[in-house]
């Protein structure tokens, strides 16, 4: 079975929330359209909660896109968003819900950033994605969300290191910062991740 995983398409994310994607809303209509061609659709949701430390606001004498070392890791510090029960942690009304058959919270534990839909950074915690996909039947796992360069890059990473055939879905995804989003193009292909455009997939319909 193959499953169109979508990553963290959250108001917060898109054009006016408080960590916006540039172009972030350019991905819905590509992610609606591929939805009917998968048997299984499920999403990723950033659920922090307030006052969680990847924010800057939780650092007095930080500010955001600062690094820092968070208990033994590199950690970017971002502007509060998706904080749980918020408007921005919504998942965007454009983008079509109805056959999103599940949802996994990520980056529900304060002390711990978790960019990957599968587990937190690192890897103490797991978000049950993996088991959820295997009882499934999931054999191959097709990317898409945002950002390119964080969530849905790290996202694909480990699918593709739980097992999954991983494709990496280019045009139905944006990033943050090119030099990173180079980077997770480069890492991801290094470890055997399919880079793959929408219209090959509705062209031979999967």
């Amino acid at each position: 079975m193959k499953v169109l995983l979508i990553v963290d398409v959250q108001h917060d994310f898109l054009p006016g929330g408080k960590l916006a994607v540039p172009g972030g809303d350019e991905v819905i209509p590509v992610i609606n359209a591929l939805q009917p061609d998968f048997d299984l659709v499920v999403a990723t949701q950033d659920w922090h909660p307030a006052g969680h430390l990847s924010f800057a606001s939780s650092h007095p004498d930080r500010k955001p896109f600062d690094v820092i070392d968070l208990k033994g890791m590199e950690q970017v510090l971002w502007p509060d968003h998706c904080v749980q029960g918020t408007g921005g942690a919504a998942l965007s009304d454009l983008l079509h819900q109805n056959r999103i058959a599940a949802i996994f919270r990520k980056g529900t534990h304060r002390e711990t950033d978790s960019y990957s839909g599968f587990y937190d950074n690192g890897k103490k915690y797991t978000t049950g994605l993996t088991s959820y996909l295997r009882e499934m039947g999931v054999r191959d796992v097709y990317v898409c969300g945002l950002a390119a360069d964080y969530c849905v890059y790290y996202t694909a990473k480990d699918a593709k290191t739980s097992g999954f055939e991983t494709y990496y879905i280019t045009d139905a995804t944006r990033f943050i910062a090119s030099d990173t989003y180079d980077k997770a193009v480069s890492d991801l292909s290094d470890i055997g991740v399919h880079m793959i455009a929408s219209d090959e997939l509705q062209t031979n319909k999967l």
